[in-house]
């Protein structure tokens, strides 16, 4: 693989997670803050929470229905046709946002989110991609704390294109919280165009391109088939809701608890984004090559949960901060170890369905946790924080007693 379509790839996932980490802060300010006036001034805050989930919760779930599809449809018609398609889908919902912040429709917002969840694939196919590419299983490795780099930089500039470009303090009259949204186009379109001129599928396309809705759901039944994928599920999904109900709430949190504003809460982001990247570049390889991925997963599991009620006591933002910085640090260890199991787990023939899967379960934890931790944010805002910590010390348990047979021991130890 050349310089040139590695950084093609790299591009994809950071303008993937970049749109994640620009949209948490300001959906949660649209949402959250009467500044803006997106939601009328009295809207009660139980509601703002409600409607905070409802559009969190609709962008994971039309990347839900939309991952496995696109993921396997990246086996058949080759990865770059496929994160073509997703691209574009990325450019159509920044499109219908603006619309949405220019008319302050909730609704529209919603559209913008679903369209762009149902193509947001890219990062199982890139993942798929760089696999693809590898010649061995540590490069393999690498090359996925290459890209778990790339979406770690995506999440920092994602909160400071949020925070500066919408920040009439620092740009002015220039500054508007469509801004950007305008950028984020900008960079898609040249994630666009460096795929479409670097980027070259290593292995041939093995059918024309069949848009079937039945293939969403075929790609489930194929998991009776592959046992050790199943086996690592429970684990796998158990990690996702640690990550997911800590990451969705940290920016409604902050605003709801200390009133911190964009430029507060997109720093939350930064920090998070920063430790990814520090554990993607320097220790995902040491650390990877001198322990045991369960042992990696289950410490960074029990750090986060512990983490998560740090942030959620502390009656400081600085130690928010650390809290949110200490706890990606391991995550950033931890996802990497999960996705080699997952790409250990089957040939390469299956790599695209099965990064799709762990995407799809991925999202399906999302999609339930935004809504049930809107809700559970009405009773008590900590409670997305208590259901993380639990969530760790489901993690340690269901490794213990799932990962002990001889087929999960062999796939471990490749």
């Amino acid at each position: 693989m050349s310089a040139m379509s590695r950084l093609a790839l790299l591009a994809v996932v950071f303008v993937d997670l970049m749109g994640q980490g620009l949209l948490f802060p300001i959906i949660s300010e649209l949402v959250m803050s009467t500044k803006f006036h997106f939601l009328p001034s009295d809207t009660p805050q139980p509601t703002r929470h409600l409607f905070y989930g409802i559009v969190i919760s609709s962008f994971f779930l039309a990347w839900f229905l939309g991952s496995v599809y696109v993921a396997k449809l990246s086996d058949s018609i080759g990865r770059k046709s496929a994160m073509v398609l997703c691209l574009v889908g990325a450019l159509a919902g920044y499109t219908i946002t603006i619309v949405a912040l220019f008319t302050s429709s909730l609704w529209l917002l919603i559209l913008g989110r679903v369209v762009s969840g149902f193509t947001a694939g890219n990062q199982p196919i890139a993942q798929a991609a760089m696999i693809d590419a590898s010649r061995s299983e540590l490069e393999a490795s690498k090359n996925l704390g290459l890209l778990v780099a790339g979406m770690s930089a995506g999440a920092v500039a994602g909160p400071i294109i949020a925070g500066v470009l919408a920040d009439q303090a620092l740009l002015g009259n220039i500054a508007s919280i469509q801004l950007p949204f305008y950028f984020a186009l900008l960079l898609v379109a040249v994630t666009l165009g460096l795929i479409l001129a670097f980027y070259h599928d290593s292995r041939k396309p093995t059918a024309p391109v069949q848009l079937r809705f039945l293939d969403l759901f075929r790609q489930f039944v194929h998991l009776k088939d592959r046992p050790q994928v199943v086996r690592l599920c429970p684990a796998y999904l158990s990690f996702m809701l640690v990550h997911l109900s800590f990451y969705i709430f940290i920016t409604n949190y902050l605003n709801s608890r200390f009133q911190l504003g964009l430029l507060g809460t997109s720093m939350a982001m930064l920090f998070m984004g920063i430790a990814v990247g520090i554990s993607s570049i320097f220790l995902v390889k040491p650390v990877l090559s001198r322990w045991s991925k369960p042992l990696i997963i289950k410490v960074s599991a029990f750090i986060i949960g512990a983490c998560a009620l740090v942030f959620a006591f502390s009656g400081q933002v600085w130690l928010c901060y650390v809290s949110v910085f200490i706890a990606y640090l391991c995550f950033g260890l931890a996802y990497p170890a999960l996705l080699h199991l997952f790409a250990q787990s089957v040939d390469e023939s299956e790599q695209g369905w099965v990064m799709g899967i762990a995407t799809a379960g991925f999202t399906i934890v999302a999609t339930l946790i935004s809504l049930l931790g809107g809700g559970a944010m009405e009773i008590n805002i900590r409670l997305p924080f208590f259901i993380t910590a639990l969530a760790a010390v489901f993690v340690l348990i269901l490794i213990r007693l799932g990962w002990r047979s001889r087929a999960m021991k062999k796939i471990i130890e490749k």
